[in-house]
């Protein structure tokens, strides 16, 4: 195939696998993927089990692609429609994809990097296979694990870490665990969960130290001057789409690379799926809002010209799995109700499960439910589909009853 028709995606993570595999289902000719990590490309959002020890690496790997070059691109050539690789190389197109995914959010703490500008041993970021392995070779029973963030990520790690034997302490700056996804009754039930595991969680404390001997990590100050030892730190701060090729080579960026509804950037001949990309305001971050990007595209590139991405109602799902049995917990939507909302709420404190359903003009517009989550694939479809309720009461039915997941 010539350059000049070739498909080329840079980054070889849910979304670039997605969009490679479909293009082949629909008859398109096959991509070329362009990965920089050397391990095969995985599902990112199971890190956290195999952290855990319950899944080793080679589990969460997805199909391998057919076309796959392990390289860098350093750059992007607009105008002659090629990119240059770290290893000297030189890339052809014609349709670009940058799939490249994000970064870890590293916080600015006095003594987080050395002169090196490298973290100090035994601090770690938590994003990639590498930073997994990383982590699990260092932890052992007893070691002291100081978590920094307390949002989904955080939250995971924690209990991964907990569930290894580590002596885990959580630091969290908001005043309650998952702030952004879950309401404070099912942020409790997260926060007896892991102290259930002996993780020690600190809410609204804001740390502003990491103090090294010898380059070796040894505590972590908070703001208030109280100090938490540490042997491991884990940096679970958020994440930042990864834009720098994109910003070098001209395209629109703000947030993410802006895109549209045929998710295409400022330039007609390279689109933008994934974590990476801004559409319509938003940079979803999550993995349900990458693969139907990267559906929407496929189709695209395969002929379909009506094929488009109108966003995403996305639902955060986790499964904390252990010794004992899983915790599950999923929200969609807005679960603060607004005045007038009309709530449903069911809680049983003895078998730590909760639910939660927020209903305004007769539409289902969010819900948090915390263990038993055999309801949550009925109140999806009722939300995802914006209409109106039926008059019956079928919320409590909802709620009640399994309506698969």
């Amino acid at each position: 195939m010539t350059s000049n028709t070739r498909v080329v995606v840079i980054g070889a993570g849910l979304a670039g696998v997605r969009l490679a595999r479909r293009l082949g289902e629909l008859g398109a000719p096959p991509a070329l993927l362009v990965g920089e990590e050397e391990h095969a490309p995985y599902n990112r959002v199971l890190l956290a089990e195999v952290l855990a020890g319950r899944y080793a690496p080679e589990v969460i790997a997805l199909p391998r692609p057919a076309g796959l070059l392990r390289t860098r691109v350093t750059a992007i050539d607009r105008a002659a429609r090629t990119l240059a690789c770290a290893d000297g190389t030189s890339i052809g197109y014609g349709t670009l994809v940058l799939a490249t995914g994000s970064n870890p959010v590293l916080p600015p703490l006095r003594g987080l990097f050395g002169p090196d500008h490298r973290l100090p041993e035994g601090v770690h970021a938590f994003r990639t296979m590498d930073d997994c392995l990383r982590l699990a070779r260092a932890v052992r029973p007893g070691v002291r694990a100081v978590v920094i963030g307390g949002g989904l990520l955080g939250v995971s790690a924690a209990r991964a870490l907990a569930v290894r034997g580590a002596q885990v302490m959580l630091a969290q700056q908001a005043e309650r665990l998952m702030e952004r996804q879950l309401d404070p009754d099912a942020s409790r039930l997260v926060l007896r969960h892991l102290t259930d595991l002996g993780v020690e969680v600190h809410t609204e404390c804001r740390v502003r130290d990491v103090r090294c001997v010898g380059g070796t990590v040894r505590s972590v100050e908070l703001a208030d001057g109280y100090a938490l030892d540490a042997d491991l730190v884990v940096l679970a701060c958020g994440v930042r789409p990864r834009t720098g090729l994109a910003e070098q080579a001209g395209l629109a960026v703000r947030k993410g690379v802006l895109v549209d509804d045929a998710l295409r950037t400022s330039d007609p001949h390279i689109h933008a799926v994934g974590d990476c990309a801004q559409h319509d305001g938003t940079v979803y971050g999550l993995a349900a809002p990458a693969l139907e990007q990267a559906d929407a595209l496929a189709a695209l590139l395969a002929g379909d010209t009506r094929a488009r991405y109108g966003g995403t109602r996305s639902l955060t799902r986790l499964t904390l799995t252990g010794p004992d049995s899983p915790f599950d917990l999923a929200a969609f939507g807005e679960t603060e109700p607004r005045p007038g909302d009309d709530v449903v709420r069911l809680a049983d404190a003895t078998r730590g499960t909760y639910r939660k359903v927020v209903v305004r003009d007769d539409r289902l517009v969010g819900g948090v439910l915390v263990g038993e989550l055999g309801t949550v694939g009925a109140l999806a479809r009722a939300w995802e589909g914006a209409e109106p309720l039926p008059d019956d009461g079928p919320l409590l039915h909802l709620l009640t009853n399994d309506g698969g997941s």
